[in-house]
């Protein structure tokens, strides 16, 4: 399999990877755009304009999208995240120029129907309303706000009901205009394609639609990592408790010696967490670590729910196993999630959207697309050292950010897991 790239005219970039033995083809357009791009009027725009793109065009009415996707099999789908958004398709071979047409629509040619805007406010009303009553959802937007406060990087994707109502078709389109440029557009195609053929479909659609680059786009602000504390008393079962602390972005030395060390906390049933939380003590059904890279920041944390009975034992049972990691890593712990990644990688080739995936991050972060090798190569030069230093660095040096919802009256304070954590000096939360 070989990945091929071509830079049309206007900036936008195209990507192939042939996939022998395929009869499908996974594809889409990415945009190096999302809710962190939004003024502080803009709150859930991005959203909201991924909705709209599928509500009718000039050719199209929403249902003849649907229908002519599906006529011939096909899916069609769409996803909004902090820094970027994505159209994608899966269709069978010959169908690929139809899935193109149909993309170029949605993104060059929609209308915005005031009719159409209304009913997909109700939508996202709706989507606002039941995240809010998930509380397992709930503290992860709560967690993002506390580490980052007052920024956009931290404000929930979906926007705010007030935000969401006072949207209009003028500002969606200006949006649009600003944001889903050719210099921040990659389309990947995945699966039973010929690079050269794809490439033409693309230019014959996007060459001339789209423009190099926006007007007035604004810059966005450096992320500034603040760490804080959100609790929230339910009535609930369990508590839904996350703990976390800054992590490190896509780009700098330690964020793949970050995603190993959330792997060997809590990435599976043999990992630290889960064994000594769950399998040993029984404190809950599940705990797991995670690392989230962004462009110029990152956030590290730990997620598990119990019951009120338990939670007092749970947070300091977890943070020991935070501490235990800065003061050693065995190099079987590392060569175990080095083979979850490597296996990882190897199960992505079988699948031509989660491989059209992988470019299309690959080449909005980096510009290149990276390979298989070059990632194991750099996991190959992480050392116990490295893993155990990072940990020290992450655990004991960065404020700690606390996110809770539910019976959350015996979660200790900041105060008090900095201390079960062993910290003596440096940074804990602004709220200490």
């Amino acid at each position: 399999m070989q990945v091929q790239t071509t830079t049309l005219a206007n900036g936008v970039t195209v990507v192939t990877e042939k996939m022998p033995h395929l009869e499908s083809v996974a594809l889409g357009v990415w945009v190096k755009s999302g809710s962190r791009d939004e003024t502080a009027a803009e709150h859930g725009i991005a959203h909201l304009l991924e909705h709209m793109a599928f509500k009718g065009t000039r050719k199209r009415s929403a249902r003849q999208i649907a229908e002519e996707i599906e006529n011939v099999g096909g899916e069609l789908n769409a996803a909004t995240s902090t820094e970027t958004t994505s159209y994608y398709a899966r269709v069978l071979k010959n169908d690929v120029p139809l899935a193109i047409d149909i993309l170029h629509d949605i993104l060059t040619d929609s209308t915005f129907d005031e009719d159409e805007l209304t009913r997909e406010k109700h939508v996202i009303l709706q989507e606002i309303g039941a995240a809010n009553d998930t509380p397992d959802d709930v503290v992860y937007d709560k967690f993002t706000e506390a580490a980052f406060r007052d920024q956009t990087i931290g404000r929930p994707i979906l926007g705010t009901p007030d935000t969401v109502k006072a949207f209009t078709p003028d500002q969606i389109r200006g949006y649009l205009a600003r944001h889903y440029t050719g210099d921040r557009i990659v389309v990947v195609a995945a699966g039973a394609v010929d690079h050269d053929a794809f490439v033409k479909l693309v230019d014959e659609r996007f060459g001339q639609s789209i423009q190099p680059t926006g007007t007035q786009l604004r810059s966005i602000t450096a992320a500034t990592y603040t760490g804080g504390d959100y609790r929230e008393t339910r009535d609930l079962m369990d508590a839904q408790v996350l703990i976390g602390f800054e992590g490190r972005a896509y780009q700098v030395r330690d964020f793949y010696c970050s995603q190993l060390l959330a792997n060997i906390l809590g990435g599976g049933m043999s990992s630290r967490l889960f064994q000594e939380v769950r399998e040993k003590r029984g404190l809950c059904y599940s705990v797991y670590a995670f690392h989230w890279g962004f462009s110029d920041s990152g956030l590290f944390g730990v997620h598990a729910a119990t019951g009120a009975e338990d939670l007092g034992e749970l947070v300091p049972v977890i943070l020991s196993e935070l501490a235990k990691a800065a003061d050693g890593v065995e190099e079987q712990e590392i060569n175990r999630s080095r083979a979850q990644v490597r296996s990882g990688l190897l199960m992505a080739q079988e699948s031509p959207a989660v491989r059209a995936s992988q470019i299309a991050r690959q080449m909005l972060l980096f510009g290149r697309p990276v390979s298989n090798a070059e990632l194991m190569e750099r996991l190959a030069n992480l050392t116990p050292q490295r893993l155990s230093d990072l940990a020290g660095r992450l655990f004991f040096d960065t404020p700690i950010t606390v996110s809770a919802i539910g019976p959350v009256g015996n979660l200790l304070s900041i105060p008090d897991m900095a201390h079960r954590l062993g910290r003596t000096g440096g940074r804990t939360a602004a709220a200490e």
